[in-house]
Protein backbone atom coordinates (compact mmCIF):
# COMPACT_ATOMS: atom_id res chain seq x y z
CA UNK A 1 0.00 0.00 0.00
CA UNK A 2 1.62 3.43 -0.87
CA UNK A 3 1.75 5.73 1.95
CA UNK A 4 -0.14 8.65 2.16
CA UNK A 5 0.37 12.13 1.02
CA UNK A 6 1.15 14.58 3.72
CA UNK A 7 -0.98 17.41 2.66
CA UNK A 8 -1.26 21.13 4.04
CA UNK A 9 -4.65 23.43 2.98
CA UNK A 10 -3.42 27.25 3.39
CA UNK A 11 -7.19 28.55 4.03
CA UNK A 12 -6.08 32.52 4.69
CA UNK A 13 -6.94 35.72 4.62
CA UNK A 14 -4.20 37.88 2.29
CA UNK A 15 -4.72 42.06 2.12
CA UNK A 16 -5.00 43.36 -1.52
CA UNK A 17 -1.86 45.28 -2.18
CA UNK A 18 0.02 44.15 0.85
CA UNK A 19 2.59 42.36 -0.98
CA UNK A 20 5.07 41.64 1.61
CA UNK A 21 2.64 40.78 4.45
CA UNK A 22 1.42 38.76 2.26
CA UNK A 23 4.12 37.20 1.19
CA UNK A 24 5.70 37.00 4.61
CA UNK A 25 2.70 35.31 5.98
CA UNK A 26 3.48 32.59 2.96
CA UNK A 27 6.72 32.34 3.80
CA UNK A 28 6.14 31.70 7.36
CA UNK A 29 3.59 28.68 6.81
CA UNK A 30 6.05 27.26 4.04
CA UNK A 31 8.60 27.12 6.85
CA UNK A 32 5.92 25.60 9.48
CA UNK A 33 4.60 23.18 7.45
CA UNK A 34 7.86 22.05 5.90
CA UNK A 35 9.07 21.29 9.48
CA UNK A 36 6.48 19.18 10.07
CA UNK A 37 7.34 17.03 7.28
CA UNK A 38 4.54 18.03 5.02
CA UNK A 39 4.82 17.06 1.03
CA UNK A 40 2.28 19.44 -0.73
CA UNK A 41 1.57 22.90 0.82
CA UNK A 42 -1.58 24.34 -1.18
CA UNK A 43 -2.66 28.20 -0.92
CA UNK A 44 -5.59 29.72 -2.68
CA UNK A 45 -5.43 31.85 -6.00
CA UNK A 46 -3.79 35.17 -6.23
CA UNK A 47 -2.94 34.94 -2.57
CA UNK A 48 0.72 37.32 -3.47
CA UNK A 49 -1.33 40.32 -4.60
CA UNK A 50 -4.76 39.51 -3.14
CA UNK A 51 -7.77 38.85 -5.29
CA UNK A 52 -9.23 40.70 -6.50
CA UNK A 53 -6.39 43.57 -6.96
CA UNK A 54 -8.28 44.85 -10.10
CA UNK A 55 -6.33 47.67 -11.85
CA UNK A 56 -3.34 47.28 -9.75
CA UNK A 57 -2.61 44.63 -11.76
CA UNK A 58 -2.21 47.11 -14.69
CA UNK A 59 0.73 48.60 -12.97
CA UNK A 60 3.55 47.58 -14.21
CA UNK A 61 5.58 47.94 -11.24
CA UNK A 62 2.93 45.78 -9.06
CA UNK A 63 3.28 42.65 -11.48
CA UNK A 64 7.19 43.28 -11.05
CA UNK A 65 7.07 43.36 -7.13
CA UNK A 66 4.46 40.27 -7.32
CA UNK A 67 6.84 38.29 -9.10
CA UNK A 68 9.88 39.38 -7.52
CA UNK A 69 7.66 38.51 -4.15
CA UNK A 70 7.50 34.51 -5.53
CA UNK A 71 11.40 34.75 -6.60
CA UNK A 72 11.82 35.10 -2.96
CA UNK A 73 9.94 32.25 -2.15
CA UNK A 74 11.22 29.94 -4.23
CA UNK A 75 14.49 30.30 -2.94
CA UNK A 76 13.29 29.08 0.92
CA UNK A 77 11.73 25.98 -1.17
CA UNK A 78 12.74 22.89 0.61
CA UNK A 79 11.77 19.51 -0.52
CA UNK A 80 7.98 20.25 0.41
CA UNK A 81 5.81 21.19 -2.70
CA UNK A 82 4.24 25.12 -2.58
CA UNK A 83 1.69 25.88 -4.92
CA UNK A 84 0.84 29.40 -4.50
CA UNK A 85 -1.48 31.91 -6.57
CA UNK A 86 0.15 34.46 -8.23
CA UNK A 87 0.32 36.92 -11.16
CA UNK A 88 2.89 35.74 -14.59
CA UNK A 89 4.25 38.13 -16.39
CA UNK A 90 6.45 36.42 -18.77
CA UNK A 91 7.77 39.82 -20.68
CA UNK A 92 4.48 39.60 -23.26
CA UNK A 93 1.50 38.27 -21.68
CA UNK A 94 0.12 38.24 -17.87
CA UNK A 95 -1.54 35.32 -16.27
CA UNK A 96 -3.56 34.58 -13.28
CA UNK A 97 -1.14 31.54 -12.49
CA UNK A 98 -0.22 29.29 -9.58
CA UNK A 99 3.63 29.60 -8.79
CA UNK A 100 4.71 25.86 -8.31
CA UNK A 101 8.15 25.70 -5.92
CA UNK A 102 10.11 23.26 -4.99
CA UNK A 103 13.66 22.32 -4.34
CA UNK A 104 14.98 26.45 -3.81
CA UNK A 105 13.49 27.47 -7.35
CA UNK A 106 9.88 28.05 -9.35
CA UNK A 107 9.41 24.89 -11.24
CA UNK A 108 6.46 25.59 -13.15
CA UNK A 109 3.84 28.29 -13.86
CA UNK A 110 0.62 27.02 -14.24
CA UNK A 111 -2.02 29.68 -15.80
CA UNK A 112 -5.79 29.90 -15.26
CA UNK A 113 -7.82 28.82 -18.83
CA UNK A 114 -10.93 30.33 -17.89
CA UNK A 115 -11.25 33.53 -17.46
CA UNK A 116 -14.60 35.11 -16.04
CA UNK A 117 -16.66 38.05 -17.14
CA UNK A 118 -20.00 37.94 -15.08
CA UNK A 119 -21.32 39.59 -12.13
CA UNK A 120 -17.99 41.06 -10.01
CA UNK A 121 -15.38 39.51 -12.24
CA UNK A 122 -13.44 41.27 -15.03
CA UNK A 123 -10.74 39.14 -15.32
CA UNK A 124 -10.40 39.20 -19.22
CA UNK A 125 -9.67 43.00 -18.83
CA UNK A 126 -5.83 41.65 -17.04
CA UNK A 127 -5.34 38.21 -18.12
CA UNK A 128 -4.45 35.89 -21.18
CA UNK A 129 -6.39 32.85 -20.42
CA UNK A 130 -4.01 29.57 -20.70
CA UNK A 131 -3.99 27.13 -23.21
CA UNK A 132 -0.97 24.98 -22.66
CA UNK A 133 -1.64 23.65 -19.31
CA UNK A 134 -0.52 19.94 -18.56
CA UNK A 135 0.24 18.04 -15.20
CA UNK A 136 2.96 18.98 -13.32
CA UNK A 137 4.65 15.65 -12.88
CA UNK A 138 6.58 15.73 -9.16
CA UNK A 139 8.49 13.61 -6.81
CA UNK A 140 7.76 14.05 -3.45
CA UNK A 141 9.85 13.81 -0.33
CA UNK A 142 7.75 10.60 0.86
CA UNK A 143 8.71 8.96 -2.41
CA UNK A 144 5.87 9.32 -4.47
CA UNK A 145 6.05 10.56 -8.48
CA UNK A 146 2.76 11.73 -9.03
CA UNK A 147 1.09 13.78 -11.73
CA UNK A 148 -0.35 16.77 -9.90
CA UNK A 149 -3.73 18.38 -12.59
CA UNK A 150 -3.42 21.70 -11.14
CA UNK A 151 -6.30 24.61 -12.28
CA UNK A 152 -7.68 27.56 -11.25
CA UNK A 153 -11.16 28.57 -9.91
CA UNK A 154 -13.15 29.21 -12.65
CA UNK A 155 -11.59 26.08 -14.19
CA UNK A 156 -13.95 23.95 -12.11
CA UNK A 157 -17.01 25.40 -12.73
CA UNK A 158 -16.81 24.37 -16.83
CA UNK A 159 -20.29 22.44 -16.74
CA UNK A 160 -21.55 25.11 -19.75
CA UNK A 161 -18.52 25.74 -21.52
CA UNK A 162 -16.57 24.12 -24.38
CA UNK A 163 -12.68 24.34 -23.06
CA UNK A 164 -12.81 22.26 -20.23
CA UNK A 165 -9.35 22.11 -18.82
CA UNK A 166 -9.95 19.22 -15.79
CA UNK A 167 -11.36 16.74 -19.16
CA UNK A 168 -7.89 18.04 -20.76
CA UNK A 169 -6.00 17.20 -17.66
CA UNK A 170 -7.71 14.56 -16.84
CA UNK A 171 -7.19 12.42 -19.72
CA UNK A 172 -3.72 13.41 -19.97
CA UNK A 173 -3.71 11.09 -17.10
CA UNK A 174 -3.15 12.76 -13.45
CA UNK A 175 -2.98 11.14 -10.12
CA UNK A 176 -4.67 13.88 -8.49
CA UNK A 177 -6.51 17.18 -8.93
CA UNK A 178 -6.20 20.48 -7.31
CA UNK A 179 -7.48 23.33 -7.65
CA UNK A 180 -6.68 26.93 -5.98
CA UNK A 181 -9.18 29.48 -6.08
CA UNK A 182 -10.59 32.60 -4.67
CA UNK A 183 -14.18 31.77 -4.85
CA UNK A 184 -16.68 34.69 -3.24
CA UNK A 185 -19.37 33.56 -0.89
CA UNK A 186 -23.05 33.66 -1.86
CA UNK A 187 -25.11 31.64 0.57
CA UNK A 188 -24.89 27.75 -0.33
CA UNK A 189 -22.29 27.74 -3.04
CA UNK A 190 -20.00 25.67 -1.10
CA UNK A 191 -22.69 22.90 -2.15
CA UNK A 192 -22.62 23.99 -5.79
CA UNK A 193 -18.73 23.95 -5.58
CA UNK A 194 -19.08 20.22 -3.79
CA UNK A 195 -21.25 18.74 -6.51
CA UNK A 196 -18.61 19.90 -9.18
CA UNK A 197 -15.86 18.38 -7.49
CA UNK A 198 -17.85 15.64 -7.00
CA UNK A 199 -18.27 15.01 -10.59
CA UNK A 200 -14.82 16.02 -11.37
CA UNK A 201 -13.96 12.45 -9.30
CA UNK A 202 -16.93 10.64 -10.33
CA UNK A 203 -15.70 10.49 -14.30
CA UNK A 204 -11.72 10.41 -13.15
CA UNK A 205 -11.46 8.16 -9.76
CA UNK A 206 -8.57 10.72 -8.77
CA UNK A 207 -8.77 12.57 -5.42
CA UNK A 208 -9.31 16.51 -5.70
CA UNK A 209 -7.92 19.41 -3.69
CA UNK A 210 -9.75 22.60 -3.48
CA UNK A 211 -8.40 25.28 -1.61
CA UNK A 212 -10.20 28.82 -1.05
CA UNK A 213 -9.41 32.31 -0.08
CA UNK A 214 -11.35 33.41 3.06
CA UNK A 215 -11.47 37.06 4.27
CA UNK A 216 -13.29 40.27 3.49
CA UNK A 217 -12.29 42.62 0.16
CA UNK A 218 -14.33 45.63 -0.23
CA UNK A 219 -17.63 44.50 -1.23
CA UNK A 220 -16.65 40.83 -1.84
CA UNK A 221 -16.53 37.90 1.38
CA UNK A 222 -14.76 34.85 0.71
CA UNK A 223 -15.97 31.66 3.01
CA UNK A 224 -12.93 29.68 2.60
CA UNK A 225 -14.79 26.17 2.59
CA UNK A 226 -11.61 24.39 1.67
CA UNK A 227 -12.39 20.45 0.54
CA UNK A 228 -10.26 17.59 0.01
CA UNK A 229 -11.83 14.54 -1.23
CA UNK A 230 -10.44 10.81 -2.48
CA UNK A 231 -10.73 8.84 -5.24
CA UNK A 232 -13.96 7.41 -4.44
CA UNK A 233 -16.00 11.24 -3.57
CA UNK A 234 -16.05 10.91 0.17
CA UNK A 235 -14.98 14.19 1.87
CA UNK A 236 -11.62 13.42 3.67
CA UNK A 237 -11.88 16.99 4.99
CA UNK A 238 -13.50 20.10 4.90
CA UNK A 239 -12.51 23.57 6.47
CA UNK A 240 -14.77 25.93 8.82
CA UNK A 241 -16.94 28.51 6.81
CA UNK A 242 -15.61 32.15 7.34
CA UNK A 243 -12.36 31.47 9.35
CA UNK A 244 -9.01 30.79 8.53
CA UNK A 245 -7.10 27.04 8.69
CA UNK A 246 -4.70 25.54 8.14
CA UNK A 247 -5.08 22.00 8.05
CA UNK A 248 -3.14 19.19 7.53
CA UNK A 249 -4.29 15.94 6.24
CA UNK A 250 -2.74 12.35 4.85
CA UNK A 251 -4.16 11.70 1.73
CA UNK A 252 -3.68 8.34 -0.18
CA UNK A 253 -4.02 8.67 -4.01
CA UNK A 254 -4.40 5.49 -5.04
CA UNK A 255 -6.99 3.80 -2.29
CA UNK A 256 -10.25 4.90 -0.64
CA UNK A 257 -10.11 6.99 2.76
CA UNK A 258 -10.56 4.59 6.08
CA UNK A 259 -12.06 8.27 7.89
CA UNK A 260 -13.99 10.20 6.54
CA UNK A 261 -16.59 13.35 7.05
CA UNK A 262 -19.84 15.13 5.73
CA UNK A 263 -20.44 18.21 4.51
CA UNK A 264 -22.30 20.11 6.88
CA UNK A 265 -25.63 21.64 5.88
CA UNK A 266 -25.49 25.00 7.67
CA UNK A 267 -28.73 27.51 7.50
CA UNK A 268 -28.76 30.25 5.02
CA UNK A 269 -29.38 32.71 8.11
CA UNK A 270 -25.75 31.47 9.73
CA UNK A 271 -24.36 31.98 6.56
CA UNK A 272 -25.43 35.53 6.08
CA UNK A 273 -25.00 36.74 8.98
CA UNK A 274 -21.53 35.42 9.70
CA UNK A 275 -20.67 36.21 6.03
CA UNK A 276 -22.02 40.03 7.13
CA UNK A 277 -19.84 39.76 9.90
CA UNK A 278 -16.65 39.38 8.71
CA UNK A 279 -16.89 41.35 5.92
CA UNK A 280 -17.46 43.98 8.85
CA UNK A 281 -14.56 43.13 10.34
CA UNK A 282 -12.07 43.02 7.12
CA UNK A 283 -13.36 46.10 5.94
CA UNK A 284 -12.78 48.15 9.09
CA UNK A 285 -9.32 46.07 10.01
CA UNK A 286 -8.01 46.48 6.27
CA UNK A 287 -8.91 49.79 6.13
CA UNK A 288 -7.20 50.83 9.47
CA UNK A 289 -10.49 51.61 11.09
CA UNK A 290 -11.76 50.77 14.58
CA UNK A 291 -14.91 52.48 15.83
CA UNK A 292 -18.07 52.81 14.07
CA UNK A 293 -21.42 54.64 14.60
CA UNK A 294 -24.75 54.44 13.12
CA UNK A 295 -28.05 55.68 13.86
CA UNK A 296 -30.52 53.61 16.40
CA UNK A 297 -34.50 54.18 15.41
CA UNK A 298 -35.85 51.91 17.03
CA UNK A 299 -36.84 50.07 13.41
CA UNK A 300 -35.70 45.96 12.35
CA UNK A 301 -32.43 47.50 9.95
CA UNK A 302 -30.82 49.78 12.16
CA UNK A 303 -31.01 46.80 15.19
CA UNK A 304 -29.76 44.29 12.73
CA UNK A 305 -26.94 46.51 11.29
CA UNK A 306 -25.89 47.05 15.00
CA UNK A 307 -26.00 43.43 16.34
CA UNK A 308 -23.76 42.70 13.48
CA UNK A 309 -21.31 45.29 13.67
CA UNK A 310 -21.30 44.61 17.65
CA UNK A 311 -20.53 40.88 16.50
CA UNK A 312 -17.67 42.12 14.28
CA UNK A 313 -16.10 44.73 16.13
CA UNK A 314 -17.23 44.64 20.23
CA UNK A 315 -19.57 46.64 22.01
CA UNK A 316 -17.11 49.06 23.30
CA UNK A 317 -16.35 49.99 19.29
CA UNK A 318 -19.46 50.94 18.14
CA UNK A 319 -21.84 53.94 18.91
CA UNK A 320 -25.81 54.25 18.50
CA UNK A 321 -27.14 57.41 18.20
CA UNK A 322 -30.97 57.86 18.30
CA UNK A 323 -32.05 61.23 17.06
CA UNK A 324 -35.79 61.86 17.98
CA UNK A 325 -37.80 64.04 16.07
CA UNK A 326 -41.06 65.52 16.89
CA UNK A 327 -42.47 62.26 15.01
CA UNK A 328 -40.75 59.73 16.55
CA UNK A 329 -42.94 57.68 19.10
CA UNK A 330 -41.67 56.98 22.41
CA UNK A 331 -41.13 53.05 22.05
CA UNK A 332 -38.81 53.97 18.95
CA UNK A 333 -36.72 55.93 21.02
CA UNK A 334 -37.06 52.88 23.85
CA UNK A 335 -36.24 50.56 21.61
CA UNK A 336 -33.29 51.70 20.71
CA UNK A 337 -31.93 52.24 24.20
CA UNK A 338 -33.00 48.68 24.79
CA UNK A 339 -31.29 47.82 21.83
CA UNK A 340 -28.07 49.67 23.13
CA UNK A 341 -27.85 47.85 26.16
CA UNK A 342 -28.45 44.51 25.37
CA UNK A 343 -25.74 44.74 23.13
CA UNK A 344 -23.45 46.37 25.48
CA UNK A 345 -22.18 49.23 22.99
CA UNK A 346 -22.10 52.70 23.11
CA UNK A 347 -25.46 55.20 23.36
CA UNK A 348 -26.58 58.70 22.60
CA UNK A 349 -29.70 60.59 22.39
CA UNK A 350 -29.72 63.56 20.28
CA UNK A 351 -32.73 65.02 19.66
CA UNK A 352 -33.00 67.02 16.10
CA UNK A 353 -36.35 69.52 17.07
CA UNK A 354 -33.88 72.77 17.44
CA UNK A 355 -31.93 72.01 14.73
CA UNK A 356 -35.00 70.98 12.25
CA UNK A 357 -36.87 74.49 13.67
CA UNK A 358 -33.55 76.28 12.75
CA UNK A 359 -33.73 74.98 9.02
CA UNK A 360 -37.57 75.81 8.46
CA UNK A 361 -36.90 79.61 9.98
CA UNK A 362 -34.44 79.83 7.64
CA UNK A 363 -36.47 78.70 4.78
CA UNK A 364 -39.37 80.96 6.31
CA UNK A 365 -37.38 84.06 6.15
CA UNK A 366 -36.29 83.24 2.41
CA UNK A 367 -39.19 82.32 0.88
CA UNK A 368 -42.09 83.62 3.44
CA UNK A 369 -43.12 79.24 4.19
CA UNK A 370 -41.37 76.43 6.05
CA UNK A 371 -40.74 73.61 3.22
CA UNK A 372 -43.63 70.82 3.48
CA UNK A 373 -44.24 67.43 2.30
CA UNK A 374 -41.31 65.24 0.96
CA UNK A 375 -38.93 67.82 1.65
CA UNK A 376 -39.51 67.78 5.44
CA UNK A 377 -39.40 64.47 5.61
CA UNK A 378 -35.85 64.09 3.85
CA UNK A 379 -34.67 67.84 5.58
CA UNK A 380 -35.14 65.46 8.84
CA UNK A 381 -33.22 62.36 7.05
CA UNK A 382 -30.24 64.61 6.48
CA UNK A 383 -30.34 66.25 9.50
CA UNK A 384 -29.72 62.82 11.61
CA UNK A 385 -26.81 62.34 8.66
CA UNK A 386 -25.09 64.90 9.10
CA UNK A 387 -24.96 64.48 12.61
CA UNK A 388 -23.75 60.91 12.70
CA UNK A 389 -21.04 62.51 10.08
CA UNK A 390 -20.21 64.80 12.30
CA UNK A 391 -19.25 61.96 14.81
CA UNK A 392 -17.48 60.14 12.23
CA UNK A 393 -15.58 62.87 11.51
CA UNK A 394 -15.07 63.73 15.32
CA UNK A 395 -12.86 60.80 16.35
CA UNK A 396 -12.15 58.86 13.00
CA UNK A 397 -15.03 56.45 13.41
CA UNK A 398 -16.73 54.66 10.08
CA UNK A 399 -20.40 55.07 9.59
CA UNK A 400 -22.79 52.56 9.12
CA UNK A 401 -25.94 52.67 6.57
CA UNK A 402 -28.68 50.79 8.04
CA UNK A 403 -30.66 50.66 4.15
CA UNK A 404 -31.73 47.43 3.38
CA UNK A 405 -31.89 45.55 -0.33
CA UNK A 406 -35.51 46.29 -0.87
CA UNK A 407 -35.31 50.01 0.40
CA UNK A 408 -32.60 50.42 -2.14
CA UNK A 409 -34.55 48.77 -4.96
CA UNK A 410 -36.96 51.03 -4.58
CA UNK A 411 -35.54 54.28 -3.92
CA UNK A 412 -37.07 54.65 -0.66
CA UNK A 413 -34.22 56.06 1.06
CA UNK A 414 -32.75 59.42 1.24
CA UNK A 415 -29.81 60.33 -0.60
CA UNK A 416 -26.66 62.53 1.56
CA UNK A 417 -29.92 61.67 4.75
CA UNK A 418 -29.81 57.84 5.82
CA UNK A 419 -27.31 56.78 2.23
CA UNK A 420 -24.58 58.65 4.10
CA UNK A 421 -21.66 56.45 5.61
CA UNK A 422 -19.08 54.40 4.52
CA UNK A 423 -20.09 50.91 4.17
CA UNK A 424 -23.58 49.80 3.74
CA UNK A 425 -23.98 46.53 5.66
CA UNK A 426 -27.11 45.21 4.73
CA UNK A 427 -27.36 46.56 1.41
CA UNK A 428 -27.47 42.85 -0.26
CA UNK A 429 -30.37 41.31 1.86
CA UNK A 430 -33.99 42.08 1.39
CA UNK A 431 -36.63 42.95 4.30
CA UNK A 432 -37.67 39.83 4.61
CA UNK A 433 -33.70 38.19 5.52
CA UNK A 434 -34.10 41.32 7.63
CA UNK A 435 -36.48 40.19 9.47
CA UNK A 436 -34.82 36.23 9.49
CA UNK A 437 -31.70 37.44 10.58
CA UNK A 438 -33.38 39.10 13.61
CA UNK A 439 -34.90 35.80 14.69
CA UNK A 440 -31.35 33.74 13.85
CA UNK A 441 -29.50 36.64 16.50
CA UNK A 442 -32.07 36.56 19.10
CA UNK A 443 -32.23 32.56 18.77
CA UNK A 444 -28.11 32.38 18.74
CA UNK A 445 -27.95 34.19 22.42
CA UNK A 446 -31.47 32.75 23.71
CA UNK A 447 -31.97 35.89 25.45
CA UNK A 448 -34.05 37.94 22.88
CA UNK A 449 -31.03 40.72 22.30
CA UNK A 450 -33.20 42.85 19.41
CA UNK A 451 -36.32 43.78 21.43
CA UNK A 452 -39.66 42.11 20.68
CA UNK A 453 -41.43 45.20 19.92
CA UNK A 454 -38.44 45.94 17.66
CA UNK A 455 -39.56 42.81 14.95
CA UNK A 456 -43.32 42.88 15.83
CA UNK A 457 -44.15 46.96 15.46
CA UNK A 458 -45.09 47.98 11.90
CA UNK A 459 -42.00 49.01 10.19
CA UNK A 460 -42.04 53.36 9.72
CA UNK A 461 -39.74 56.15 9.13
CA UNK A 462 -41.69 58.07 11.51
CA UNK A 463 -40.93 61.14 9.33
CA UNK A 464 -44.28 62.42 9.48
CA UNK A 465 -48.12 61.93 11.93
CA UNK A 466 -48.85 58.17 11.41
CA UNK A 467 -46.38 57.32 8.83
CA UNK A 468 -45.98 53.66 7.66
CA UNK A 469 -44.01 51.84 5.09
CA UNK A 470 -45.61 52.19 1.97
CA UNK A 471 -44.84 48.53 1.13
CA UNK A 472 -46.03 45.55 2.05
CA UNK A 473 -42.41 43.63 2.36
CA UNK A 474 -44.06 39.83 2.28
CA UNK A 475 -44.74 40.90 -1.02
CA UNK A 476 -42.72 42.76 -2.46
CA UNK A 477 -39.09 42.14 -1.27
CA UNK A 478 -39.64 38.62 -2.94
CA UNK A 479 -40.54 40.39 -6.09
CA UNK A 480 -37.47 42.44 -5.88
CA UNK A 481 -35.45 39.69 -5.73
CA UNK A 482 -36.65 38.27 -8.63
CA UNK A 483 -35.98 41.07 -10.84
CA UNK A 484 -32.52 41.96 -9.46
CA UNK A 485 -31.12 38.47 -8.43
CA UNK A 486 -32.79 36.60 -10.86
CA UNK A 487 -33.45 38.75 -13.67
CA UNK A 488 -37.14 38.43 -14.01
CA UNK A 489 -38.70 40.07 -17.20
CA UNK A 490 -42.59 41.28 -16.84
CA UNK A 491 -43.99 38.49 -18.29
CA UNK A 492 -42.13 35.79 -15.66
CA UNK A 493 -43.40 37.58 -13.25
CA UNK A 494 -47.12 37.82 -13.25
CA UNK A 495 -46.79 34.56 -14.32
CA UNK A 496 -45.56 34.03 -10.71
CA UNK A 497 -48.35 35.56 -9.39
CA UNK A 498 -47.53 38.84 -9.25
CA UNK A 499 -50.22 41.85 -9.89
CA UNK A 500 -49.37 43.55 -13.70
CA UNK A 501 -49.39 47.06 -11.99
CA UNK A 502 -47.72 45.86 -9.26
CA UNK A 503 -44.94 44.92 -11.38
CA UNK A 504 -44.78 47.62 -13.44
CA UNK A 505 -44.77 49.84 -10.35
CA UNK A 506 -42.06 48.83 -9.12
CA UNK A 507 -40.00 48.32 -12.21
CA UNK A 508 -40.50 51.67 -12.51
CA UNK A 509 -38.85 52.18 -9.20
CA UNK A 510 -36.62 50.48 -9.52
CA UNK A 511 -35.59 51.77 -12.98
CA UNK A 512 -35.31 55.53 -12.13
CA UNK A 513 -33.79 55.24 -8.34
CA UNK A 514 -30.46 53.68 -10.28
CA UNK A 515 -28.57 57.81 -9.78
CA UNK A 516 -29.16 56.72 -5.54
CA UNK A 517 -27.39 53.68 -5.85
CA UNK A 518 -24.52 54.71 -7.86
CA UNK A 519 -23.78 57.50 -4.95
CA UNK A 520 -24.22 55.06 -1.80
CA UNK A 521 -21.38 53.63 -0.24
CA UNK A 522 -19.78 49.93 -0.97
CA UNK A 523 -22.21 47.05 0.18
CA UNK A 524 -21.03 43.54 1.23
CA UNK A 525 -22.44 41.14 -1.19
CA UNK A 526 -24.18 38.06 -0.36
CA UNK A 527 -26.41 37.16 -2.60
CA UNK A 528 -25.52 36.21 -6.37
CA UNK A 529 -26.46 39.74 -7.34
CA UNK A 530 -25.71 42.72 -5.22
CA UNK A 531 -26.16 46.17 -5.70
CA UNK A 532 -22.59 47.79 -6.66
CA UNK A 533 -19.19 46.55 -8.49
CA UNK A 534 -21.66 43.59 -9.91
CA UNK A 535 -24.35 45.26 -11.26
CA UNK A 536 -23.56 47.87 -13.99
CA UNK A 537 -26.81 49.65 -14.76
CA UNK A 538 -27.30 52.76 -16.69
CA UNK A 539 -28.82 55.99 -15.24
CA UNK A 540 -29.67 57.25 -18.48
CA UNK A 541 -32.01 54.48 -19.38
CA UNK A 542 -35.36 54.82 -21.41
CA UNK A 543 -35.85 51.05 -22.41
CA UNK A 544 -39.18 49.56 -21.33
CA UNK A 545 -39.99 45.69 -22.15
CA UNK A 546 -42.22 44.80 -24.92
CA UNK A 547 -44.78 42.42 -23.07
CA UNK A 548 -46.99 39.21 -23.98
Amino acid sequence: MTSKLKVAIAQLNPTVGALRENTELARKTMIAMEAEGNDLLVFPEMFIPGYPAQDLMLEEHFVTANQSMVDSLAKESGDMLTLIGAIHYDGHDTYNAVAALQHGKLIRWIHKSLLPTYDVFDEWRYFKPGRDNQPLSVKFRNGQELRLGIHICEDLWDENIDYKICDILGDSGVDLFINLSASPFVSNKYKDRSRLILNKIKKYSKPYIYVNLVGGQDQLVFDGMSMVADKKGRWVHVCQQFDEELAQIGLSVTDAQESTVLIPDISKDEQIFKGLVLGVHDYFQKTGHSKAVLGLSGGIDSAVTAAIAVEALGGENVLGIAMPSKYSSEHSISDAKELAVNLEMKYLEIPIEKVFKGFQDTYEDAIGDPITGLPEENLQARIRGNILMSFSNKDGSLLLTTGNKTELALGYCTLYGDMSGGLAVISDIGKRTVYSLAHYYNKLHGNGLIPKNTIEKVPSAELRENQVDPFDYEVVAPLVNSIIEEHSDIDTLIGKGWNPELVNDILRMVRVNEYKRQQMPPGIRVSSKAFGIGRRMPIVNHYRQNTK
